[in-house]
Parts: C-alpha cells; structure tokens; sequence
C-alpha cells in the first residue's frame, strides 16, 4: 500500500512538469516581451504551439534512417524518466534510490548525443553545422556542469539527490563559500542547457547563428511537437535541479497532502523568480559570437573549480 502511494505522487510530479514546462516557456517569453516593450502571446501560447505541430502530419527526407525517427520519442522519454526522479515537489518517490546526479547528467547527455545524430542524419548543411556547434558547447558545458554536482556532492557526501536536499534541509549545506560558488557555476549552466541568450536564441531565424534550432529544421508534424516539448521539460528540469540542489526548502519531507501542496506553490515561485533572472540576462546582454562562448562557459568552469578549490582548503 505505500508502495502504490509513492507510485501515485510520482505520477502527480510527471504530470505536473509535463503541463508545467509549457507554461513555464511561456513565461519567459511573455517577460521577455515585456521587457523588449512587446506584447505578448500569454504564458500558453507553447501549449497552442505544440497543439498545432501534432495535427500537423509528419514529412520525412527519403534518406531519413532509424535514428532520425526515433530520436524524438528518445529526447522526450528522457526528459520524463529524469522528470519523474528528481525530488521536484517531494523527497517520498518510488525511484528515490535512483535519482543520481551522475545518472541523471549521463541522461541528459544521452539525448544530446542522439539529438546532434538525428541533425547529422538528413546530410544538410545546417544539420551537420547545428551538430558540430551543439557537440562544441557540450564539450565546455559538461565539465562545469559535472564540477558544480560534484562539489555539491563532497560537500555533502553523497551523489544522491535526496541526500543532497536532506542535507540542505537539515542546515548542513547553509551558505558555504563553496556552494555558492557552486550555485554560480550551475546557474550559468542552466543558461546553456536550455539554449538561451547569450549562448544560444531559441527565437532566431537566421539559420547561420542557429545551434539547437538548426539540429531540428527537417522535423515536422508530431516530430517536432516532442523535441520542442521535450526542451521545455528539459529546461524546466534544469532548473529544477538548480532548486533541488542549492534551494531545496520547501520540498516535501513527508507524503502528506498539505505538504505536497505547499511544495508544488514554492516550486511554481521559485521557478518565476529563476525566469525573471533568465530574462533580465537575456536582455542585458546580446548573443555571444560562437567562439567567444569560451569565456562564458569557461567562467562556469572557473566558479566551479573555485568552489571545489574552496571546498578542500577551507571545508
């Protein structure tokens, strides 16, 4: 019987992030609107987006393989596995032993793998240039991403994320100069996994500056329905790590009602807040040429390294 009700608050947390990365997308965008003095679609306009793209039939290159076919069921399925582990609204899940962050970081860079394939696979330009540019950020985005989780994770000795927010949660992990830095690196992190300015601009349509968007030009139909859905999550997730792993308060200790829906209320704030930062960076700053994305991704690395530095001298 408890197994069955873990069961169901894991189905509750994939829900709610399946409906909630719409909507979250949406948000930056409506801020982002705002700010520029544009009007805006509203926060739904990515569920009217994708609504449109499964009624839409799907059109397929000649040459199309398996890989191109099944890379968008594979970029959506992993974005829910992840989404359905991490202790996004509660500690109490049924895969809890699972959510490992090395695991989850071996997740996500699965779906890169097979997304930068799928680009590759049509043989156009922009596919092959959106695959080399996408492996490129990778390469730099990785390692600090891998030094942020595991500063947080010596720090609290163990790469599990329930242990990680027990340890915050129990004041353990309270306002370390290494976790800070940590927070930093990850954050930036958080701006290049899900393709924002000014690593990328998901909202161009110069297929010359294009990274992710031009990966997907030969998708249509309910295709490019799951890889548009599928980012979303994936950026939904991120920053749901970035809370799970430096703002975990508020996260529900027990399988109580209340408490579940007191986590969900503070997950929704702290996602608006994480938003509204992403977008005041986004219009404080202009797209970054694609060879001076090394000194953005490389201050990531650097606040990372300083928090592990920090961790061994001073912790």
């Amino acid at each position: 019987m408890k197994s069955l009700h873990l069961i169901f608050i894991e189905a509750l947390q994939v829900m709610i992030v399946l409906a909630l990365a719409p909507v979250f997308a949406g948000w930056v965008d409506m801020l982002k609107c705002w700010s520029q003095g544009r009007s805006s679609a509203g926060v739904f306009q990515p569920y009217r987006n994708i609504t449109k793209l499964f009624i839409k039939d799907v059109v397929l290159a000649d040459n199309a393989s398996w890989i191109f076919r099944f890379t968008p069921y594979l970029v959506f399925g992993t974005a829910v596995v992840v989404g359905s582990v991490i202790p996004i609204i509660s500690m109490n899940l049924f895969l809890a032993p699972s959510a490992d962050i090395i695991v989850i970081a071996a997740i996500f860079a699965t779906a890169r793998f097979f997304m930068a394939l799928a680009g590759m696979d049509i043989g156009t330009a922009f596919g092959g240039m959106g695959s080399s540019r996408e492996m490129m950020i990778a390469s730099l985005t990785e390692p600090a991403f891998l030094m942020a989780i595991f500063t947080v994770s010596l720090a609290s000795k163990s790469t599990s994320l329930f242990h990680i927010v027990h340890s915050f949660q129990s004041g353990i992990l309270v306002l370390r100069p290494s976790i800070v830095f940590a927070s930093i690196a990850f954050f930036l992190v958080v701006i290049a996994e899900a393709g924002r300015v000014p690593v990328d601009n998901p909202a161009t349509h110069l297929e010359l500056t294009m990274v992710h968007e031009a990966m997907i030009l030969e998708y249509s139909g309910r295709h490019l329905a799951l890889i548009e859905w599928g980012s979303m999550i994936r950026f939904l997730l991120f920053s749901c790590l970035l809370i799970a792993c430096f703002l975990p308060w508020g996260i529900a200790a027990t399988d109580s009602a209340q408490e579940i829906a007191v986590a969900v209320f503070l997950m929704v704030i702290k996602l608006a807040v994480i938003g509204a930062v992403v977008v005041l960076i986004e219009t404080g700053l202009a797209k970054m040429r694609l060879f001076r994305l090394t000194e953005f991704l490389g201050a990531a690395f650097l606040m990372a390294a300083l928090g592990m530095i920090c961790f061994f001298i001073l912790e």
